[in-house]
């Protein structure tokens, strides 16, 4: 499996860009594996059978920065930021169960490389200690599948909370100690840095790269700008 890698000249996108960047990776690289890691700013990413106002807490997350997308894949709502890890695999495989599979197994090597005894769940997450620390979701297009997840490293606990809830009401029926309880860090069961991490999973999953051109790039920019309308954002399923 080879590890996608941007020019040196390109910095930190949005999240937008790197939803484009696995779609345009599975239509045009001629590869059978692809992955790759990604962080970003604070953002919240929610499933495309979701309607935004009852899965995101609108106003809080305008009032923090935090940006909001829709990503093609189902599932739930999440957020994410520069301390935790978004993982991104392009494969020819069309069966659904196959790809999840290939997936989370990928996830439990890291950990078990990392020394950390992990378990995957029906639900395609993955689990320590019996808390989630990384959630799955998937997608198909002709002949490939692109999975992708969130791996807590770190986060902002606050902003994870809120940010997800849309109001006082769900808030309250959840509670903030039952979703502390429901997910882990990483951080706590490792000595590596986020960095180190970062290293390890490349070294255990990836052989080779596969370098993007300037021109793919700009190609992968024009997609982006499909997640960015919005009529995408908003639309009702």
């Amino acid at each position: 499996m080879k590890y996608i890698t941007l020019p040196d000249s390109v910095g930190q996108r949005r999240l937008s860009f790197y939803l484009a960047m696995e779609e345009f990776a599975a239509r045009h690289l001629d590869e059978p594996e692809l992955f790759f890691l990604w962080q970003v700013r604070p953002s919240v990413i929610f499933g495309r059978n979701q309607l935004l106002e009852s899965e995101v807490n609108v106003d809080y997350c305008r009032q923090h920065g935090i940006e909001m997308y829709r990503r093609k894949s189902g599932g739930g709502c999440v957020y994410a930021d520069e301390q935790n890890l978004m993982l991104s695999l392009i494969t020819s495989s069309q069966d659904v169960g196959f790809a999840f599979q290939q997936f989370t197994g990928m996830v439990l090597l890291v950990l078990r490389r990392l020394g950390v005894e992990a378990v995957s769940t029906s639900h395609n997450d993955v689990l320590i200690g019996g808390r989630k620390v990384c959630g799955t979701a998937c997608y198909h297009l002709p002949g490939r599948s692109v999975v992708h997840s969130t791996l807590l490293y770190d986060t902002c606990m606050e902003h994870m909370l809120n940010a997800i809830t849309p109001g006082p009401e769900k808030l309250q029926q959840k509670g903030i100690q039952s979703v502390r309880q429901r997910i882990t860090l990483l951080k706590d069961y490792v000595p590596q840095t986020l960095d180190e991490v970062k290293a390890c999973i490349r070294q255990t999953l990836c052989k080779g790269e596969r370098v993007l051109t300037s021109e793919e790039v700009a190609a992968i920019e024009q997609l982006e700008q499909t997640y960015l309308k919005e009529e995408f954002i908003n639309l009702i399923p």
